[in-house]
C-alpha cells in the first residue's frame, strides 16, 4: 500500500478512535442516570484476576486441543509404520 495511504489510514483510526471515546465521555452521565431509571446496573468491568483466570483457562483449553492433534498424528504415524 502506498506510505500515504497508510498514513491517512492511521490518522483515520486515531480519529475514529478519539471520537468513539469522546462520545462514551459525554454520555457516560445520561447513561448512567437512565440506568439508574430503568434500573440496570452497568456489567462490571472484569478484574484482573479474573482475566487472568479466563486468559489460563483459554490456554488450558488451548494446550488440550493441541496436545490430542499431537497424540493422533502420533497414533496415524505408528499405525502406518506398522502396517508397511
Amino acid at each position: 500500500m502506498n506510505e500515504k495511504f497508510e498514513d491517512v489510514r492511521h490518522h483515520v483510526e486515531r480519529a475514529v478512535e478519539d471520537a468513539r471515546e469522546g462520545l462514551e465521555e459525554e454520555f457516560e452521565d445520561a447513561e448512567r442516570r437512565a440506568r439508574e431509571l430503568v434500573g440496570k446496573e452497568k456489567e462490571p468491568e472484569p478484574s484482573r484476576v479474573e482475566k487472568l483466570q479466563q486468559n489460563l483457562k483459554d490456554l488450558e483449553q488451548k494446550a488440550e486441543g493441541d496436545a490430542r492433534d499431537a497424540l493422533q498424528k502420533a497414533r496415524d504415524r505408528l499405525g502406518k509404520s506398522r502396517s508397511e
